[in-house]
């Protein structure tokens, strides 16, 4: 469930009253984790997968009703000028100028409040992260100065981050740099009280970290060094998987690719850093596109689809060794989906690491789906009914695709054979038989719980539009779904 997807009277769900509300409801319905996508300001689009930053957090998701009972926002006005609160999805360009109006009141209100002695909470905070956030914050300053073009675009000595054009433009945008440190302390704050929250609860929080970051980023632009980029900056190669089950032309997502060998050198430091800011706000995270630290995909720049890529090889054990010894036994799951080969199989084995098995996947009526169905899983895996970039369980079941697709007719056949599914509730007897499985941990999407069909789907691969944007209503959880899910998770196990 992602947070954007929380329900509330701000047009998008962020880490506020709403949240809490879902915290109790997982609290009341005995589980344990709650698992997010990525909380990073999206570069263009909406996608959390394709980022202005990996350390940063989403604007959007700092808590109005939090920055009201502070006092820095008046609450009439709020919601005076907030968005329509009654719809299933999110209108995000009038969502986003909606909460930035709201934030830079609130900034306003928080500078004539605090003027030079600011809170020392905010110095601190301003101190530790400036590895990260004052690129961050310049780079995003620079890029409302060149009407948000791509850093390539700007003028060259801010393109080459020539350091006395920096420390000009530094002093020039000083107050937008503060505003928008101001609204990364607000996140962190807001984020890390949620947490707590949760904590108390016994529920952890399951966060997502992209494999590559987007081109046109604060990472790209302040460590160049790490990618290949050309000399003009732009990316010499990008990345993508092969074709598949998604798409016959795979799918060219169009990050920069990393130079492992420079990162190896330098002993992963900016690897790591990402990686110390995502194990402070999570309890375990899910590494997206895992084949990715063995072998991955790199598609000429020219090229318009994902085709004519070749593979290249990873980081493998060494960066994952390299992170261990940096940030201790930190708890993650292979996001291992797509064409495994021995050499994956070895690097998350070797790391005693959690795959994932999705259930959607797994009833094919080819011999070799057995491997993969719930009576040959290990234990050591984590079981989706579905993920984020999968249709809803019964959009899966009712897909009209299945009249002409043989393969999809029959797993959706043997799918319910396999569960003893009479068709009424498809989507809970594939929960049931996630929780009856010997997976260590089980998660469901939160559309799934809801019985929610292919309108509620969250992404499509391949795609742009219409993605990410559905939201959730408190009247769509029936008076029986804690108690439902709670009997299955005391039935088998998942309760301590």
């Amino acid at each position: 469930m992602h947070l954007t997807s929380l329900p509330g009277p701000f047009g998008s769900g962020d880490l506020g009253a709403e949240a809490y509300r879902f915290a109790e409801f997982l609290h009341a319905a005995g589980q344990r984790y709650w698992q997010i996508l990525p909380v990073n300001p999206p570069a263009g689009g909406e996608s959390p997968y394709q980022t202005v930053s990996s350390f940063a957090g989403h604007p959007n998701l700092v808590a109005l009703d939090t920055l009201i009972e502070e006092g820095l926002l008046s609450r009439t006005e709020v919601m005076r000028e907030a968005p329509d609160a009654d719809t299933s999805r999110i209108d995000f360009p009038v969502v986003g100028r909606f909460r930035e109006t709201m934030l830079r009141r609130a900034f306003a209100s928080f500078r004539h409040r605090h003027g030079k002695e600011r809170s020392h909470e905010f110095d601190a905070f301003v101190r530790d992260e400036a590895r990260w956030l004052e690129d961050y914050a310049l780079f995003v300053a620079l890029k409302q100065r060149f009407s948000d073009r791509p850093w390539t675009q700007w003028d060259e000595p801010f393109r080459r981050r020539e350091p006395a054009a920096l420390k000009q433009a530094a002093s020039e945008l000083s107050d937008e740099m503060e505003y928008l440190r101001f609204v990364q302390f607000q996140f962190a704050l807001h984020f890390r009280r949620l947490r707590d929250a949760c904590t108390e609860k016994g529920i952890g929080l399951i966060g997502d970290v992209p494999i590559f970051v987007a081109h046109d980023s604060a990472d790209v632009w302040a460590n160049p060094e790490i990618f290949y980029l050309r000399e003009d900056g732009s990316p010499a190669a990008v990345a993508g998987v092969p074709p598949d089950a998604f798409s016959d032309t795979g799918q060219r997502w169009g990050n920069a690719l990393y130079r492992w060998e420079v990162l190896r050198e330098h002993g992963y430091s900016w690897w790591i850093d990402r990686m110390r800011v995502s194990v402070a706000r999570f309890d375990a995270v899910r590494l997206d596109h895992f084949i990715g630290f063995v072998r991955y995909w790199e598609i000429p720049t020219e090229s318009h689809d994902a085709r004519n890529g070749v593979f290249r090889p990873g980081p493998g054990r060494h960066f994952f060794d390299a992170l261990r010894a940096a940030l201790g036994d930190v708890q993650l799951i292979a996001e291992d989906l797509g064409i495994l080969t021995d050499d994956v199989h070895a690097l998350r084995d070797g790391l005693a690491l959690p795959g994932m098995r999705v259930l959607q996947f797994v009833f094919g009526p080819d011999a070799g789906s057995r491997a993969f169905q719930p009576h040959a899983f290990p234990q050591r895996c984590v079981v989706y009914t579905g993920t984020h970039d999968n249709d809803t369980t019964l959009g899966w079941f009712q897909d009209p695709r299945a009249e002409h697709d043989h393969y999809l007719r029959q797993s959706q056949e043997f799918a319910k054979r396999y569960t003893r599914s009479d068709g009424l509730t498809p989507h809970w007897d594939m929960i049931h038989c996630a929780m009856a499985s010997v997976a260590n941990t089980a998660i469901v999407p939160m559309q799934d719980v809801l019985g929610l069909g292919h309108a509620a789907r969250m992404n499509t691969p391949g795609t742009v539009d219409g993605n990410w944007s559905w939201r959730m209503r408190w009247e769509e959880i029936a008076d029986d779904t804690a108690s439902r899910l709670h009997g299955l998770s005391e039935t088998y196990a998942r309760i301590p």
